[in-house]
């Protein structure tokens, strides 16, 4: 994803510059190191569902000012430093993207993202 290209898209719809004051991005990479094994991540393997992803968008799409949500998760075996997944969100004001971005992003990454490390031997 360019995500330059996803807000010249995003500015470009209908109502954006009356309703948004805000774009918060989440941009996902492969870390060298693992959280719950002890060693170095030689590479990831991603399975995200998308079925429930997009459910989740437009859950957090009805939020209090929040205009448009933008989703893109990899699928595959990624290496460290690798993007994985990007989230973009656009809204009125801080105190409504903000809580969104993090809930969202919480939501993807415990419900609708398996994954699968391998570790250096």
């Amino acid at each position: 994803m360019d995500i330059s290209q996803e807000i010249k898209k995003l500015k470009k719809l209908p109502g954006f510059a009356e309703q948004v004051g805000m774009i918060l991005i989440h941009n996902g990479t492969v870390r060298a190191w693992s959280r719950k094994r002890e060693g170095l991540v030689k590479k990831l393997k991603v399975k995200p569902n998308y079925h429930l992803i997009e459910k989740l968008i437009q859950q957090y799409e009805q939020k209090p000012g929040i205009f448009k949500i933008i989703v893109n998760a990899r699928e595959g075996e990624f290496l460290p430093g690798d993007d994985l997944l990007f989230i973009i969100v656009a809204g009125d004001i801080r105190e409504h993207v903000k809580p969104v971005l993090s809930e969202l992003l919480d939501e993807i990454k415990s419900k609708a993202m398996d994954k699968t490390e391998v570790i250096k031997n």
